[in-house]
């Protein structure tokens, strides 16, 4: 498997080069230049070509937001995981709105960020359990879906629309496979073509999208 390319942009230059140098021992993992601020995040993020972006939400008097501004219209296939010391959810969820597909605080240890990265560039992601059913509640509240979305999901296979069904109820894959009596392998493969046809990156943002559309938890 081609390993995965990592940016970190981090102004705190003694955090990210001891988180550098810690993740540089994953064997999957190539660390890239450490950026301190916005236009250098932006330069290296375009000629480096990582695969996952590693994002504080402070630089300095600049804001990590300001970075994800400029990459998701250039690069909107690099994968971008805040790392920072802010628990603000208003500021997770203007973060997820502006395309990031991860939220982790710098006391969460290191394998923990390695384990976010590996399912970030394999279109996952992470946002902490205790705050997920939040995050979820303000981005439908905030920004409903103008036309319902029904059509969009309209696309996917009654298969594929159970699978998604029971990412709504918060399982992961294991569970899904269990509940539907298939393999994880399988539960994958409905994952990727589920995302694939509604045009997400993460399964984040379909579970966003599907409760647009009206899709709630279900009494299972």
């Amino acid at each position: 498997m081609e390993p995965i390319r990592v940016l970190i942009v981090d102004d705190h230059a003694l955090f990210a080069e001891a988180l550098a140098a810690r993740l540089d021992r994953e064997p999957d993992l190539v660390i890239l230049p450490i950026a301190a601020d916005v236009r250098r995040a932006v330069a290296l993020a375009a000629t480096e070509r990582p695969r996952v972006l590693l994002l504080d939400m402070t630089l300095g008097s600049e804001s990590g937001l300001d970075v994800l501004d400029r990459v998701r219209d250039t690069q909107p296939e690099l994968r971008v995981v805040v790392l920072t010391a802010m628990s603000d959810l208003d500021t997770m969820v203007r973060a997820v709105r502006r395309g990031a597909v991860g939220w982790l605080e710098k006391t969460e240890g290191a394998d923990r960020v390695a384990q976010v990265i590996r399912s970030a560039a394999r279109r996952g992601g992470w946002i902490p359990v205790d705050v997920l059913g939040e995050v979820l509640h303000r981005l439908v509240r905030d920004d409903p879906e103008p036309h319902g979305g029904a059509g969009t999901l309209a696309a996917l296979t009654p298969r594929e629309r159970e699978v998604l069904q029971c990412m709504v109820d918060g399982l992961g894959r294991a569970e899904i496979a269990e509940r539907l009596g298939l393999s994880t392998n399988t539960i994958r493969t409905h994952t990727q073509n589920l995302l694939a046809k509604l045009d997400m990156h993460s399964a984040l943002e379909a579970i966003t999208l599907a409760m647009r559309s009206g899709m709630r938890p279900s009494d299972h």
